[in-house]
């Protein structure tokens, strides 16, 4: 059987994953819990494990190995979901699209990753890239590397080195190759201590003359080596999607938490509940608008893809530019609504115990992110207005 004929007639519906009892009872657990994430600064083994029994960590495994390797639009509806409940939740949640990065090492490594099970999960902190010693049959290195999502409960860890492949032009970009191994051989050194996405336990790591053979190295973003359809989805793309459905996600919790306070009495004498005010209604209509037409333009370029590749075309650079533009639009206007919904929804929102504190936090840091920022906006007009595409990019 091809692969689109069991996607026609799949042993699993996608379309309803975020219904299964498994992904339900992961989003109680997250919500009772998630005031702990904070404190701990990672999600904790357990929930890892409950990710891994609703399908989240096989999500880009290929099939071959017995993983689903979903259509991204199917992936990124749990990242959205997830959020919804918790920001750090949502963002280790996201790196079950990881192993698109590691589909590009060869099948040998991967019969080894997947030996014990399709439920791997991948974490990298990749940059900054450090240079390698080449020595007999791999690559001799050492470095420190930063921003390591979701490292304390990773099985396998990459690592960014710089990759000098002969015949590269001088004006090529950057290439960054990936060393990867069992997470117990790289050190874990726990330095995340910021505002927001606190519970994503995104810390250094660190290797020194560490060995990696060469079928353990392959280059970041390079397409899988199994042939099948997820593969040849643009993996650079996809990264920016999932960390911008973070945001659809905190977008969604922040409007409905501030309809949950819409009508609470004021401490003002004669003040007016938020329902009555105008600027309240006006507010939250337009949080609603401006949330559903980045979450429509963000699934409908991801669908447009997977289906050019499911009929055997490949992602052009039109559909690959606009699962980046989308992308960055999700994560820019999903923090947007978030402030809006902070703004209008009245002083309790500033106590500490409020859940919009977090909301604003976390949508910030999305923002951040290289993958999704507004240069991404500069890069995408080029594209559209028929210029070169930029280098390295989409």
């Amino acid at each position: 059987m091809t692969y689109v004929e069991k996607l026609a007639a799949p042993a699993v519906d996608f379309d309803r994953l975020t219904e299964t009892p498994e992904f339900v009872h992961l989003l109680e657990v997250i919500e009772a819990r998630r005031e702990t994430f904070e404190t701990l600064r990672h999600i904790p083994q357990d929930i890892v494990d409950l990710m891994k029994a609703a399908r989240i960590f096989r999500s880009a495994t290929p099939q071959k190995f017995g993983g689903d390797a979903m259509a991204p639009h199917h992936f990124l509806k749990m990242v959205d979901k997830i959020g919804t409940v918790d920001g750090s939740a949502a963002w280790v949640s996201a790196f079950g699209s990881a192993n698109t990065y590691t589909a590009a090492l060869c099948e040998e490594a991967q019969a080894v990753i997947y030996a014990t099970g399709p439920d791997q999960v991948f974490a990298g902190g990749l940059h900054p890239v450090q240079k390698a010693t080449r020595v007999e049959g791999g690559w001799k290195v050492s470095g420190r590397w930063k921003f390591a999502s979701g490292c304390k409960g990773a099985d396998w860890i990459g690592v960014g080195i710089a990759g000098d492949p002969q015949g590269a032009q001088p004006d090529a970009p950057p290439v960054v190759m990936m060393g990867v191994s069992p997470a117990c051989e790289v050190e874990i050194i726990e330095t995340w201590d910021v505002s927001g996405m606190q519970g994503t336990g995104s810390h250094d790591t660190l290797v020194t003359d560490k060995f990696y053979p060469d079928m353990w190295i392959c280059e970041r973003g390079a397409p899988g080596v199994i042939d099948e359809p997820l593969y040849r989805y643009p993996a650079m793309a996809y990264q920016a999607q999932v960390h911008a459905a973070c945001n659809l996600g905190l977008a969604r919790a922040a409007i409905e938490q501030a309809k949950s306070v819409s009508g609470a009495a004021k401490i003002g004498v004669g003040h007016a509940r938020l329902c009555d005010r105008p600027y309240f209604l006006s507010g939250i209509a337009e949080c609603e608008a401006r949330l559903r037409g980045a979450r429509a333009f963000f699934y409908e370029a991801a669908e447009a893809a997977w289906d050019s590749l499911l009929k055997g075309d490949p992602v052009s650079l039109e559909q690959n530019n606009m699962l980046r533009l989308s992308a960055t639009n999700a994560a820019l206007k999903g923090a947007e609504v978030v402030q809006q919904a902070y703004r209008i929804a009245g002083m309790g929102v500033i106590s500490r115990k409020s859940p919009m504190q977090r909301y604003l936090r976390d949508a910030m840091v999305v923002t951040q992110h290289a993958a999704v920022t507004e240069m991404i906006l500069e890069n995408a007009g080029r594209v559209l207005a028929g210029l070169e595409a930029p280098r390295g990019y989409p």
